[in-house]
């Protein structure tokens, strides 16, 4: 700076005496900005400094104006992430901003945010020209901001999307040549949303039609389940169908994870087999030890597997095996479980569901396709119209179960089979399968290893 009228006032000098409000990511982007907003607030005055003399990158001595005296509350805005990441690197951020204030994305789906709900649809339209919204209209923008809050009592916070979809649905309602913004148009606005951006789900879903990616969505078979996961690609989520097998046989190896052996399991799926193989241990061998070897893995899998999400479905599978009871094809499973075989609660349950139902649909429903999922995520259902009107139609269903022993029932039509005082379980049932299955491998185990050992005997007498 040469001349005093080369001098403009920024930021801090215009907020002076109030508030500054800025976004930590435009700040830190900035590599000078950063410090001097702290030299600002620590020591209050106001300099007007030139950064390339600061830093000796040029010798020419700029003009250099009296500082002035600041009082500014300056008000840092940005994700948390950002926030604890200056905390732990940088001990002066704790010291200049003390009051840390957490914004949630949801809230409660009560009658008054709905209503504010309903104003703020109101003042975008008024305020960016857009058409006005009826009140079917007003009713679906509430579902759709209960759909990204994932939760039937909540409402996203997240009012930017809701905003761009206002103004994508008051586009198609003019080009319905329509002078009012109705729920059809909003409809139209999230499927084109979605059609915008499904590209590689629709992929999938044509390799799975075509055969190339097997999952059979008719029939029984045994030690085979479908199970549900959910691929996130940023701005879409869609759920995909997996093909689980297991296979059980005569051994003591216990349950093999085969994409823990071919390093291809996370840590948290890893816990859900050892899950798994401590329910069997503590269900099946109170009394004996069971000698079991099985291996189990996700078919047509190329990438890491991660999440207990599906450890439900891979008990089923094991259990079909060891029991040699089908399972319904029919049916998808989500869901993880803990030893005591209680059914936990999961994420991306409605983009699970309609991932299935899509393919189901395609393929034609026939009223015995379903998912089952966890009793625990029904408050979390916000599905799209056509599942929900194919539910009510009886074509699709949706089963809530609490225990493990609810689901093997649905998938397999056989009761689970309480224990009895004598500590066995009814003929008949699936329990009572599987006992007699494991105590014949049992003993088959210990034939072998009677006979192994009487050959050894007889090889040092000879």
């Amino acid at each position: 700076i040469t001349d005093f009228s080369m001098i403009k006032a920024g930021s801090l000098h215009k907020a002076n005496g109030g508030y500054l409000v800025i976004n930590v990511l435009d700040l830190l982007r900035n590599i000078f900005a950063y410090d001097a907003l702290k030299r600002a607030i620590r020591n209050k005055e106001l300099k007007i400094e030139d950064v390339w003399e600061q830093y000796r990158l040029i010798s020419t001595t700029t003009l250099r104006p009296e500082a002035i005296p600041l009082d500014v509350k300056v008000i840092l805005v940005g994700n948390p992430y950002l926030y604890y990441l200056l905390y732990n690197l940088d001990e002066e951020y704790r010291e200049l901003f003390k009051v840390k204030a957490d914004f949630d994305s949801r809230m409660e789906r009560t009658d008054e945010n709905i209503q504010k709900y309903a104003s703020f649809v109101a003042t975008r339209c008024k305020e960016e020209k857009l058409l006005p919204f009826d009140r079917t209209g007003v009713a679906r923008i509430v579902e759709v901001g209960s759909r990204l809050a994932d939760h039937q009592n909540k409402l996203s916070s997240r009012f930017s999307e809701i905003t761009d979809i206002i103004r994508e649905s008051s586009y198609w309602a003019s080009k319905a040549n329509s002078r009012v913004v109705i729920e059809e148009h909003v409809n139209k606005a999230m499927d084109e949303r979605v059609f915008r951006t499904n590209r590689i789900e629709e992929r999938l879903r044509e390799m799975v039609l075509e055969g190339t990616i097997i999952i059979d969505t008719e029939g029984d078979k045994v030690g085979q389940v479908n199970s549900l996961a959910v691929i996130d690609l940023g701005d879409y989520s869609f759920g995909k169908p997996s093909r689980i097998t297991a296979k059980a046989y005569a051994g003591k190896a216990g349950v093999v994870n085969i994409e823990r052996e071919t390093k291809m399991s996370g840590r948290i799926h890893e816990k859900a087999i050892l899950i798994i193989t401590n329910y069997l241990g503590s269900k099946y061998a109170t009394k004996k030890p069971i000698s079991l070897s099985a291996s189990i893995t996700f078919e047509q899998l190329y990438e890491m597997v991660e999440g207990d999400s599906a450890s439900c479905a891979e008990l089923y599978a094991l259990l079909s095996s060891i029991a040699n009871i089908p399972l319904k094809q029919t049916i998808a499973i989500t869901g993880s479980m803990d030893q005591n075989g209680d059914v936990q609660p999961i994420g991306g349950v409605n983009e699970k569901i309609e991932g299935f139902f899509d393919l189901c649909r395609l393929r034609g429903l026939d009223g015995s396709h379903g998912v089952i999922i966890p009793k625990r995520n029904v408050k979390h259902l916000m599905l799209k119209n056509n599942v929900v009107d194919a539910v009510k139609e009886g074509k699709f269903t949706i089963y809530p179960i609490d225990r493990v022993e609810e689901g093997l029932e649905i998938l397999t039509g056989v009761p689970a089979g309480e224990l009895k005082e004598d500590g066995t379980y009814p003929e008949g049932t699936v329990n009572y399968l599987v006992v007699k299955r494991l105590t014949e491998i049992s003993e088959a185990v210990k034939e072998k290893k009677e006979e192994e050992k009487e050959k050894e005997e007889k090889e040092k007498d000879t």
